[in-house]
């Protein structure tokens, strides 16, 4: 038997439990993953735990890394081939948070040989939900965008893949985060009072576009005062202000981002082999340990990605 995290209710952290599971063999378009570690989001939790009681119980996590174990009849990955025992990495998927489990094969890719387990498990979630900020905004070459929130996941990964188009950006983070948004190419500032302000000093020409990965009404208010195009103004994390402010908000369970993003995540896990698209990853846990790894991971800034080790 394999082992999972559940949520067995509607709740917090309370309602999640390991528990046994059967992964029967792959049926066509199936493949069965033995998970080597499983990335961690705060997504994973905070949606999993809601909706109508009869639903449950519900698996947790979104994205992993591991070997193939079985491939269902006919069955080949998203890139093409494989073969029990190749390394590979998958998203999105139900139920992450496990030692084993079937995935549909056309959510699984393979896992360049030069991207560790953990990291290639925290890639894609971040990933193309950054770079899906960038699309909608339009982001161009030579043009300057305010980034809130550069130093949390969604954040570095924008840093690095407005790096590759060409693009500067400005990203808030505590002065204690600054050099991680200077290692990844940003330039950083600290929010809070005056933050306006200290944007227009480094901004010279202006900000072209500011995307939102943290949901204050601060971020939000600086936004609209810095970029004259609502429409490129984007958030994340503060759906709310977007009906209210008439500025964009994107999200994984939108079917047009849910489309973009996964034709995008071919490119992502390229760069990544290239080593042109890093993921920090701060601290692993054993899978028993999930709700720990959880609680660290929401209640202060971890520094990177998080992942479980089965």
């Amino acid at each position: 038997m394999a082992q999972r995290w559940i949520a067995t209710r509607p709740g917090g952290l309370e309602v999640f439990e390991l528990a046994d599971h059967e992964v029967p063999p792959p049926g066509p378009g199936e493949v069965t993953v033995q998970v080597r570690a499983a990335g961690m989001n705060p997504a994973d939790h905070k949606h999993v735990a809601t909706g109508d009681p009869d639903d449950f119980p519900k698996p947790v996590g979104y994205e992993v890394a591991g070997v193939l174990t079985a491939l269902g009849p006919g069955t080949e990955i998203a890139t093409g081939g494989g073969a029990v025992g190749d390394e590979v990495l998958a998203f999105r998927v139900r139920g992450g948070w496990a030692t084993a489990m079937n995935v549909p094969a056309r959510d699984v890719f393979a896992k360049p040989a030069s991207v560790s387990f953990e990291a290639a498990a925290n890639l894609l979630l971040a990933g193309t939900t950054a770079a899906e900020m960038l699309h909608v905004t339009g982001a161009a070459e030579g043009e300057t965008i305010l980034v809130h929130g550069a130093s949390g996941a969604v954040g570095v990964s924008l840093l690095q893949q407005a790096a590759l188009r060409g693009v500067r950006v400005i990203g808030t983070a505590s002065e204690r985060r600054f050099e991680e948004v200077r290692r990844f190419g940003g330039e950083p500032v600290a929010y809070g009072d005056g933050l306006q302000e200290r944007v227009r000093g480094l901004a010279g020409e202006g900000v072209a576009a500011a995307l939102d990965c943290v949901g204050t009404d601060e971020a939000v208010d600086v936004s609209l005062a810095l970029v004259a195009d609502r429409d490129r103004i984007v958030t994340i994390a503060a759906r709310h202000r977007a009906a209210a402010d008439g500025i964009r908000a994107i999200a994984g369970a939108f079917p047009q981002s849910a489309a973009f993003r996964d034709g995008v995540r071919a490119g992502l896990i390229e760069l990544a082999g290239r080593g042109l698209l890093e993921v920090p990853v701060a601290r692993t846990y054993p899978l028993e340990a999930a709700i720990e790894a959880a609680k660290f991971l929401g209640g202060q800034h971890p520094g990177g990605k998080l992942a479980l080790i089965p």
